[in-house]
C-alpha cells in the first residue's frame, strides 16, 4: 500500500489517504512510529489500534480454556427408563399414522409408539414427509391415550421390537438375543415400544396378534393354532420342521438353512411347484426339483406342494436424506419361489406390510429423538426467561441442525438472520455506549463479542454442543429400545433448572459450528417471536444489549447548508433531518481537512453498516419465505458489499455531494463514473462489474442509514424507507447468481475437477491472479488484472467458469 498524505483528525485514529483516495490503516513502520510520536497515544499496532486497547480485548480472553472439540452428543430423557425397578407402569401411546402417497404392491399400516412421558403438544402433532423409493410418506403423530402393561407383555413387546429391528438391519439371525436377554433389568436403557396397529371401527389399537408371532414354536403349533380361516378343512403344509397350517405360512417371516437366507412369505403361488419349469439366465429350461438337486444337492421331496412366494428382507435406508433418489428400481430377485420343505418359520402370523412399515421407523424416530432433543433447549432457555416466549420446536430443531446432516432443512438462512442482528444489535450498543471512540476501536471491541471464538465460548458455557446435529443419520447406528446386543452406555447429565439429559458418547464439533449454532438460535427466535425474544435469548448465552435510545451530546456544526446541498440530499433521500450537520458528517471523507468539521464519516458507517445489512437480510428472509436453506446467504451476499453500494452511490450522484481533498480519490471517481453506463442493466447487485469501486462510494451510502438512524431516535422502519429505494431493484430468488469465485468451487466439487492452487503475483500496487483448473484431462487458465487481489480473483475465475461451462456443453 503506498502512503502518501497523513491526516489525523481529532477523533479518528491514525490513518492515512491511499494513492486510490482510499482512507485505509497504516502498516509500514516508519509511519507507525512517527504517528507514534504525533499522538503520543504509546505503541500502535499492525491494525493501527493503540496497544492498549489490544491488551485489554486479550485479557478477556485470558484464562479461557482451549476449545475441546470433543462434545457430547445428547439423547433425550423422554426416550430412556429411569425407574427400572418399576414392574408396572403407565405407558403413553401416540399413533404414527403412515399415508402412502404413490402406488406400491405393498402397503403400509401404522405404528403405535408406546413411551413413558407425553409430549409437548407440537411435537406429539408433529407432520412431516419421508423420501420413500417410488415417491413421498406422510408421517403424522396423533395422541391416542394411556394403557398399563404387564412384565409379560413389556418382554413380549421388547422381544418383538428387537427381533424385528434385527431382522431388517441385520437380514441374518446371528445377532438374535436369547430369550433371556429380553427380561427386565435395573439398568438404565433406551425404553420405549414400537408396536404394529390395527383399526377395529374408529379406534386404533396395538396389534397383538402380530407382537405374538415371536413366541411361535413348532412345539406349540397345533395346541396354539386358534381361528384357523380354513375351519375344518386344515391345509396342511410341509416345512423344515415339520407340518403347519398353511394359515401359518403364508404371512410369516422364514430362514431357509440351506443358504442362510431370511425370506418374508406373502403367500402361495398355487400353480408353481417342484415340477414346474422355469427358465435359467443362459436360457435353458428346468425344473425346480432339478435346480434344487443340482445347485444345491438337496432332494425334494413334497413335489405337489405349492411353492411360496418369499421376498428378500427389505433395507432400511435414511428416508429423511434430501439427496435421496426415489424410484429408485427394485432388484429383480425381490421376490423368490420357495419350497415350503426348505424353510424354518421364525415369527407367525406377520405381514410383509408390517415389515415394510417399520423399514420406515428409523428415520420416524431420528425425527423424534431430535425434536425432544431440541424441547430440552427450548426448555433450558423458557425457564431461564421470565417473559413467556412460545417458539415451535421444529424451529429450534432447524436452528441445531447442520448442512451435513443432508436433510430438508439446516441452520443457514436461520444463522444468516441472526448474524446480521447480532452485528446491528452489538454496532448500536457499542456505538452508544463509547461516544467518542472511533471506528477502528468499536470494530476491535465488537469483534471480542461477536466472533466465533467469543460465540463458540458462550455457546460451550451453556452446553450447546451436546445440542447439536452434525452428522446424517445412519439407521445402522440408531439405538434399538431395549436391543442388549449393542452396548450403548448412557451418561447422565444435568442441565440447567435441574433438566436431566442423557450422553450416548462424544463426537467431534467444530468451533465454527458452535459459533454458527448460537448465531441460528437468535434468528429462530428473531424470526418466529420478534426483536425482544431475540434480545432475550442474547442475554441468557450472555450477549447483553438493549435498544434503549441514549441521547449523546454531538460536536455542534455551524450552517451545514454551507458545506451540503441539504435541499437536495433530503429530496434524494426522502428524509427531513432534525440534526443536519449529521448529513455533513456522513458525507465527509477523512482527507477532508477544516476546523469546522471535526469528524468524518466513519463512525456513522460502522452503525449504517450494521444497520443496513440486517436490515436487507431481514427483508430478504421475510419476502420469501420457504426459501432453500443457503438461498438467504447467497442473496444476502450479492446485496450487501461494497460494489453494490457504490453502484447505488454512482446511480444517484452521490459522489457529487462527498467531501474529500484528495486528488487520486477524485480521479478514481471520474473514471468509476464514466465506466458506469457500461455496467449491466444498471443493476445495483450481483457480481457483474469487472472494475473495483472507491471504497468510499459503498460507504457513503453506509454512512448515510447510520445518520438517519440516528436522527430518527434509531427507527429501522424510517432507515429502509429512505434508503430502499437507492438500492432497487433488489434481488430476488430468479435473479441471484452465486459469486464466480463460489460458483467454480462448488463446480469443481460436484463434478470432481482438479482445482489448483492460484499464482498471485503483485507489481506496483497491481494484483494478477492465475486459476487453473483440469477437466476431462483438459486446462482451463486465465490470468487476470485488477486493482486489488478480490476483483482480479473473481474475473480470473469468471472466465474459467465460462470455458467449463461451454466445454461441458459440447
Amino acid at each position: 500500500m503506498e502512503t502518501c498524505v497523513l491526516h489525523l483528525p481529532k477523533t479518528c485514529p491514525i490513518r492515512a489517504v491511499t494513492a486510490q483516495g482510499d482512507v485505509k490503516l497504516l502498516k509500514k513502520k516508519a509511519c507507525l512510529e512517527a504517528c507514534k510520536q504525533l499522538h503520543h497515544v504509546g505503541a500502535l499496532t499492525d491494525n493501527l489500534v493503540p496497544d492498549i486497547v489490544v491488551e485489554e480485548a486479550v485479557a478477556q480472553g485470558l484464562g479461557l480454556e482451549p476449545y475441546n472439540d470433543e462434545q457430547h452428543c445428547y439423547f433425550p430423557s423422554d426416550l430412556v427408563n429411569q425407574d427400572p425397578c418399576n414392574s408396572k407402569k403407565k405407558y403413553h401411546c401416540y399413533l404414527i399414522k403412515l399415508k402412502q402417497n404413490f402406488t406400491h404392491d405393498i402397503s403400509v399400516h401404522d405404528v403405535m409408539l408406546v413411551m413413558g412421558s407425553e409430549l409437548e403438544a407440537d411435537v406429539g402433532g408433529i407432520n412431516f414427509p419421508l423420501e420413500a423409493n417410488r415417491g413421498v410418506l406422510t408421517v403424522t403423530l396423533m395422541y391416542v391415550g394411556v394403557i398399563q402393561l404387564t412384565p409379560e407383555q413389556i418382554v413380549m413387546c421388547r422381544r418383538f421390537q428387537v427381533t424385528l429391528f434385527r431382522v431388517l438391519m441385520d437380514h441374518n439371525l446371528n445377532k438374535l438375543m436369547k430369550m433371556s436377554d429380553f427380561q427386565l433389568g435395573n439398568d438404565l436403557e433406551v425404553d420405549y415400544f414400537l408396536l404394529p396397529s390395527i383399526c377395529k371401527g374408529n379406534r386404533s389399537m396395538i396389534d397383538w396378534s402380530t407382537i405374538r408371532s415371536v413366541w411361535f414354536s413348532y412345539a406349540n403349533t397345533w395346541k396354539d393354532h386358534l381361528n384357523c380361516p380354513h375351519k375344518g378343512n386344515v391345509h396342511v403344509i410341509r416345512t423344515q420342521s415339520g407340518p403347519v397350517c398353511s394359515c401359518m405360512i403364508e404371512n410369516s417371516l422364514v430362514h431357509t438353512p440351506h443358504n442362510g437366507h431370511l425370506y418374508c412369505i406373502n403367500g402361495f403361488l398355487k400353480d408353481v411347484n417342484a415340477n414346474s419349469i422355469f427358465t435359467l439366465k443362459d436360457g435353458d429350461k428346468i425344473t425346480y426339483e432339478q435346480y434344487y438337486k443340482d445347485r444345491c444337492g438337496i432332494e425334494l421331496c413334497f413335489n405337489h406342494q405349492s411353492f411360496l412366494n418369499g421376498r428378500h428382507i427389505l433395507t432400511v435406508p435414511n428416508y429423511l436424506d434430501r439427496n435421496r433418489k426415489q424410484k429408485e428400481k427394485e432388484s429383480r430377485n425381490a421376490s423368490v419361489e420357495l419350497p415350503p420343505e426348505l424353510c424354518h418359520i421364525i415369527m407367525s402370523p406377520i405381514s410383509i406390510s408390517t415389515f415394510y412399515s417399520f423399514s420406515f421407523v428409523p428415520s420416524i424416530m431420528h425425527r423424534l429423538e431430535s425434536l425432544l432433543i431440541a424441547v430440552n433447549l427450548k426448555k433450558m432457555h423458557r425457564d431461564h426467561s421470565s417473559q413467556n416466549i412460545s417458539i415451535p420446536t421444529i424451529k429450534i430443531l432447524e436452528a441445531i441442525t447442520t448442512n451435513s446432516c443432508r436433510e430438508k432443512f439446516n441452520l443457514e438462512s436461520l444463522e444468516t438472520l441472526g448474524d446480521s442482528f447480532l452485528k446491528y444489535v452489538t454496532c448500536q450498543q457499542l456505538f452508544k455506549t463509547y461516544p467518542n471512540h472511533h471506528e477502528g476501536l468499536l470494530s476491535v471491541k465488537k469483534d471480542t463479542i461477536i466472533s466465533n471464538v467469543a460465540l463458540c465460548k458462550l455457546g460451550c458455557d451453556r452446553k450447546l454442543p451436546g445440542f447439536i446435529r452434525n452428522e446424517s443419520f445412519e439407521p445402522k447406528k440408531w439405538m434399538i429400545p431395549g436391543d442388549k446386543s449393542e452396548s450403548v452406555t448412557l451418561e447422565e447429565d444435568i442441565l440447567s433448572n435441574n433438566i436431566k439429559i442423557f450422553s450416548t458418547g462424544r463426537r467431534s464439533i467444530k468451533s465454527k459450528t458452535v459459533a454458527d449454532v448460537v448465531e441460528a438460535l437468535i434468528g429462530a427466535y428473531l424470526s418466529t417471536n420478534g426483536e425482544i425474544a431475540a434480545l432475550l435469548f442474547m442475554d441468557w448465552i450472555g450477549i447483553k444489549a438493549d435498544f434503549i435510545n441514549v441521547p449523546c451530546d454531538r460536536p455542534l456544526i455551524l450552517n451545514p447548508e454551507r458545506m451540503v446541498n441539504v435541499h437536495c440530499l433530503e429530496s434524494l433521500l426522502n428524509y427531513s433531518f432534525n440534526d443536519r450537520s449529521l448529513l455533513v458528517e456522513a458525507l465527509t471523507h477523512g482527507s477532508y481537512m477544516l476546523p469546522e468539521i471535526p469528524t468524518c464519516y466513519q463512525r456513522l458507517e460502522f452503525l449504517g453498516d450494521s444497520v443496513l445489512d440486517y436490515l436487507i437480510t431481514l427483508h430478504l428472509f421475510c419476502k420469501n419465505p420457504g426459501m432453500s436453506p443457503g438461498l438467504l446467504t447467497d442473496m444476502r451476499s450479492a446485496s450487501v458489499n461494497n460494489d453494490c453500494y457504490a453502484r447505488s452511490a454512482v446511480k444517484f450522484g452521490l459522489h457529487k455531494h462527498i467531501l474529500h481533498a484528495s486528488p487520486e480519490l477524485h480521479k478514481h471517481i471520474i473514471e468509476t463514473v464514466s465506466n458506469f453506463e457500461q455496467l449491466s442493466s444498471g443493476l445495483t447487485y450481483g457480481w457483474e462489474s469487472e472494475t473495483s469501486f472507491p471504497k468510499v462510494l459503498g460507504d457513503v451510502i453506509e454512512s448515510l442509514a447510520g445518520a438517519i438512524l440516528i436522527d430518527s431516535c434509531y427507527n429501522k422502519e424510517i432507515v429502509f424507507k429512505s434508503i430502499r429505494p437507492l438500492l432497487e431493484p433488489m434481488i430476488t430468488p430468479e435473479t441471484v447468481r452465486l459469486h464466480p469465485v463460489r460458483e467454480l468451487n462448488e463446480l469443481c466439487q460436484k463434478e470432481h475437477f482438479e482445482q489448483r492452487e492460484p499464482v498471485v503475483n503483485r507489481n506496483n500496487g497491481v494484483a494478477s491472479i492465475t486459476i487453473e483448473v483440469e477437466a476431462n484431462g483438459k486446462i482451463f487458465k486465465h490470468t487476470a488484472t485488477a486493482s486489488d487481489k478480490k476483483m482480479a480473483k473473481k474475473l480470473a475465475c469468471k472466465e474459467v467458469l465460462k470455458s467449463l461451462k461451454e466445454s461441458m456443453t459440447q
